[in-house]
């Protein structure tokens, strides 16, 4: 019973990695497009929120509940795909914690733009693109973890 509800938890937290992750680049990207200030400086004040309150939480408990399924039904750390996962995992937090706080910055320069009836300065605009950068790593080491945790193959 135990191990079906870690089970239920880890999928649950990759869900919310991988949707969290689609649907705040999706929101970011359609108020970018705009090029509105205001419009802008909204969405991200929703999707640091959201990073912090979803993304956060589920980076956490992911290696938690993970490492705790792993020893409940006897699978070894070092096994290849688990340990090639934890090296993705490692490349999504490089990506992600950047992201993070370029996000806060992307949010306080719409702010600031909007507030003074400015656009947007290239210094938004130079953040915007290392954020859509680091998107891509981010979300296809996800998905890699979901292939190997779906998939468990031998790999070495």
């Amino acid at each position: 019973m135990l191990a079906e509800l870690l089970l239920l938890a880890h999928v649950v937290g990759a869900t919310v990695l991988l949707g969290t992750g689609a649907g705040i680049a999706f929101f970011m990207v359609m108020a970018h497009r705009t090029r509105n200030p205001v419009l802008i400086a909204h969405v991200a004040g929703t999707v640091v929120i959201a990073d912090t309150i979803f993304t956060a939480t589920a980076a956490i408990l992911q290696p938690v509940t993970g490492y705790l399924l792993a020893r409940i039904i006897g699978w070894e750390l070092t096994e290849s795909w688990i340990a090639l996962s934890l090296v993705l995992y490692v490349v999504t937090g490089i990506f992600w914690l950047p992201v993070v706080w370029i996000q806060i910055r992307l949010r306080n320069l719409a702010r600031a733009a909007a507030a003074s009836g400015a656009a947007l300065p290239p210094a938004y605009f130079s953040l915007y693109r290392i954020w859509f950068a680091f998107g891509f790593p981010a979300f296809f080491a996800v998905l890699g973890i979901l292939w190997l945790m779906l998939t468990k193959p031998t790999l070495f």
